[in-house]
């Protein structure tokens, strides 16, 4: 794939920490440059870019919030002006904002929607076409196991994630031919910031025993990005420690 690596990049977003910089990481260690984009957290993102150029990568960092159509066409924008189109797009970007159902209210519906379902819709739409052309394209959304398991305070999460699963499947299917994957990756329980409110007490419903490692799901989304995932389309890669078995 290092013709690829010089013909294209990977961009990453929600990449200023947990999962999406242990992705961004990971990509580079493969050969690409990356573009991490970040909402807030400029100072993580510029540590990510930093920790891929000292090992020998090229990354940028780049402001964007992915609830935002003019900001997700000028991510796009400024990953083509530095390194080439975008070849693999790992979706990310998450939010929470948890309420028992018949509490929730319209905007935190919304809010959640926009940035884990809307903004990756957005993405794609944005970059297959030049995948499809380059034959080539790797789209690995982050999903979750509340997507595939009961999870009470969280419908607007849930439904935004298991959206992202649908969205998968059908984009899938759309371009399968022209040498484009498209696959998800629903995580259990790892201990990012987006958890950090989550007690330990949910780790008796994991086998494993134990928090993941936001490591451990980019290496999942390492295998999805790399050649000899090739066959592997549609498909929803649960990494959960066992809890939905």
């Amino acid at each position: 794939m290092s013709e690829l690596h010089e013909q294209g990049c990977a961009v990453v977003t929600g990449a200023s920490r947990g999962i999406g910089a242990a992705c961004a990481r990971a990509l580079a260690a493969e050969g690409w440059p990356v573009v991490s984009s970040f909402r807030e957290d400029a100072h993580g993102a510029k540590a990510v870019v930093a920790d891929i150029e000292a090992t020998g990568g090229r990354a940028v960092a780049v402001c964007a919030d992915v609830a935002s159509a003019p900001d997700t066409a000028a991510l796009i924008a400024a990953a083509r002006d530095r390194f080439g189109p975008p070849l693999v797009l790992v979706n990310n970007a998450g939010m929470r904002a948890d309420k028992i159902a018949l509490e929730m209210s319209d905007e935190a519906w919304a809010t959640v929607h926009e940035t884990n379902l809307w903004g990756p819709f957005r993405l794609c739409r944005a970059v297959l076409p030049k995948m499809v052309r380059a034959r080539f394209g790797r789209v690995v959304n982050i999903s979750s196991v509340a997507a595939l398991h009961h999870a009470p305070g969280q419908a607007n999460y849930s439904a935004s994630k298991a959206g992202l699963v649908g969205l998968t499947k059908a984009v899938a299917a759309e371009v399968a031919r022209r040498g484009v994957t498209v696959n998800a990756v629903a995580p259990g329980y790892v201990r990012t910031e987006l958890t950090a409110d989550v007690s330990d007490d949910v780790l008796k419903h994991v086998p494993l025993g134990r928090w993941g490692r936001p490591e451990e799901i980019a290496a999942c989304v390492r295998f999805l990005a790399s050649e000899e995932a090739s066959f592997v389309t549609g498909a929803t890669l649960v990494a959960d420690g066992g809890y939905t078995a």
